[in-house]
C-alpha cells in the first residue's frame, strides 16, 4: 500500500563499579593488574552504551507520521477539553552530528505532491550524554542554562528540542529503557512554551508541563506526550487547566520521493549550521528572551528568507543573520542567569 503525501496544515508551517581485588597471600605469587589511568577509567565507566546509541541513530530515516493530541483530564473549575487534533506529514529525519556521546537529527518536511513538493525545514532534536546544563523555558518567551543535578544525569541522556528557526523549545533527561525487546527512553518532567498548533487559538494557558516517551517500533518509531496546559507567570504556576496525551508515529516508507529534501538539505546545510552556531553561542552565555508574538515568525520569516537566498545562489553575509538575531534576540542579562539558575530546581 501506498503511502500518500499528506498536506501539513498551516499552522505546522511556522531531547561496575569494580570490587575491592583480594589481597595476595604471603607465600603466593603476586597477580600483576594492568595499569588503568583514574581518568581514563571513569571515562570509560561514563561511555554510553552502543544500544542507546544505536536506538537515537535508529530515528534517522523517510517516514509518514501522524500527529494525535486528545485532552483528557479536566483540572480546572469549568473547563471544557477542546476537540481532538489530527494532522499528517512526509518528512525525513537527517542525521547532521553522530559523536559518541553526542547526536542531531534534524527533521524535514515534505508538503504537497505537485512538482515534486514543497520541502519545510522543521524542528531539530540534539541528544548529550550526561548532559551538566540544558535549556530550561521559564515564560514569555525565555529560556536559561541552568545545570542538571548530577543523580538525574548520570548515565542519561538529554535531549534539547529546537524550532523551525533552530530556536530553543524544550529540553528533557532520561535514561534508555532495553529490557522488553524495544528500546524506549523517558524524560523527566520539563517545561516548554505553546505548541504550534495552539499559538493562534489559544489564550488561556502559558506554558506545557511535559514528560516525553521515545519508542523503537518494528516499523519506525513513536513520541509519547503527557501534558498538562498551565497558567504560568514569572516561573510560578498559577492554574492547571487540563491534561493532553499526545501520540505521533513515525512510520517508515520507501514510497515517498524525498528527492526534492534531499537537494535542499545539501544547498543549506552550511547555512543552517552557521545558525546553530549563532544560537548555540546564545546559550552558552546564558540564554535567551525572544523580543517577537508568541509565534516567533519574525525570526522565521527573517531566517527562512536568507536561506531562500542560498537556493538561489546568494550567500548572506554574516552580518544579515546577526541582523535577524540583534532585532529579536535579546541576550540573557548575567543578573537575570544568576537569579533563575538560584531557582532552576524549585518547581
Amino acid at each position: 500500500m501506498r503511502h500518500p503525501i499528506v498536506i501539513l496544515p498551516a499552522v505546522f508551517l511556522l531531547s561496575a563499579c569494580a570490587g575491592n581485588l583480594p589481597r595476595p597471600s604471603a607465600d603466593s605469587e603476586p597477580r600483576i593488574e594492568p595499569a588503568v589511568e583514574p581518568a581514563t577509567e571513569a571515562r570509560a565507566a561514563a561511555a554510553p552504551s552502543e544500544a542507546d546509541r544505536a536506538a537515537i541513530l535508529a530515528m534517522a530515516g523517510e517516514y509518514v507520521v501522524t500527529f494525535a493530541f486528545d485532552e483528557t483530564v479536566a483540572l480546572a473549575e469549568g473547563y471544557e477539553r477542546k476537540a481532538a487534533k489530527r494532522s499528517g506529514a512526509s518528512e525525513v529525519v537527517i542525521l547532521i552530528e553522530d559523536e559518541p556521546d553526542r547526536i542531531v537529527l534534524q527533521h524535514l518536511l515534505l508538503v504537497g505532491g505537485e512538482d515534486g513538493g514543497e520541502v519545510i525545514k522543521h524542528w531539530r532534536q540534539d541528544w548529550t550524554w550526561e548532559a551538566s546544563h540544558r535549556l530550561e523555558f521559564l515564560d514569555d518567551q525565555t529560556w536559561r542554562k541552568v545545570p542538571v543535578d548530577p543523580e538525574t544525569t548520570r548515565g542519561a541522556w538529554t535531549q534539547c528540542v529546537y524550532e523551525v528557526s533552530d530556536a530553543p523549545r524544550y529540553c528533557g533527561t532520561g535514561r534508555w529503557n532495553h529490557r522488553y525487546g524495544h528500546a524506549t527512553w523517558t524524560s523527566d518532567r520539563s517545561w516548554r512554551p505553546l505548541p504550534r498548533r495552539e499559538y493562534t487559538t489559544r489564550e488561556d494557558y502559558t506554558a506545557l508541563n511535559v514528560e516525553n516517551r521515545h519508542t523503537i517500533t518494528p516499523e519506525g518509531w513513536t513520541h509519547e506526550q503527557d501534558n498538562s496546559k498551565v497558567v504560568r507567570v514569572d516561573g510560578d504556576t498559577e492554574q492547571v487547566l487540563v491534561r493532553e496525551f499526545g501520540f505521533n508515529n513515525y512510520i517508515a516508507t520507501d514510497e515517498v520521493d524525498f528527492t526534492p529534501v534531499y537537494e535542499y538539505w545539501e544547498e543549506t546545510s552550511a547555512y543552517w549550521a552557521e545558525v546553530r552556531a549563532i544560537w548555540q553561542h546564545h546559550f552558552d552565555n546564558g540564554g535567551v528572551v525572544l523580543d517577537t508574538e508568541v509565534d516567533g515568525m519574525p525570526i522565521i520569516d527573517g531566517l527562512f528568507a536568507l536561506a531562500e537566498q542560498v537556493r538561489e545562489g546568494q550567500a548572506p553575509q554574516r552580518a544579515e543573520i546577526d541582523q535577524v538575531f540583534e532585532r529579536y534576540v535579546i541576550p540573557m542579562a548575567p543578573q537575570r542567569q544568576l537569579a533563575d539558575q538560584a531557582t532552576a530546581y524549585r518547581d
